[in-house]
């Protein structure tokens, strides 16, 4: 059974920086791509960022082209995403997904727990 566990997340304020990790088990982590999704209160889960099995090719969200990297160790089966220059607008729960290939896509048939992120204006 395939786990993904987040953590990182927290209060920060307007401009400052958060890294998320996800930790990843149950198949073999670096044939698969990963990505980042979001949903803030009252909306529907968003796209975020994505990164393909071997992390040569990235792939983000308008919104957080720019501020947010994707990145990943498959040494220590881990995904992350280094968040700076935050935004009020950013404040969602944010969840790692794995998917079934190693290219990115837009299907994914594992998913995380989710972890808090706040910024304040």
């Amino acid at each position: 059974q395939v786990q993904l566990v987040e953590s990182g997340g927290g209060l920060v304020q307007a401009g400052g920086s958060l890294r998320l990790s996800c930790a990843a088990s149950g198949r073999t982590f670096s044939n698969n791509a990963m990505g980042w999704f979001r949903q803030a209160p009252g909306k529907e889960r968003e796209f975020v960022a994505a990164i393909s099995r071997g992390g040569g090719s990235t792939y983000y969200a308008d919104s957080v082209k720019g501020r947010f990297t994707i990145s990943r160790n498959n040494a220590g089966n881990t995904v992350f995403l280094q968040m700076n220059s935050l935004k009020p607008e950013d404040t969602a729960v944010y969840y790692c997904a794995s998917a079934p290939g190693g290219r990115i896509s837009d299907e994914y048939d594992y998913w995380g727990q989710g972890t808090q992120v706040t910024v304040s204006s």
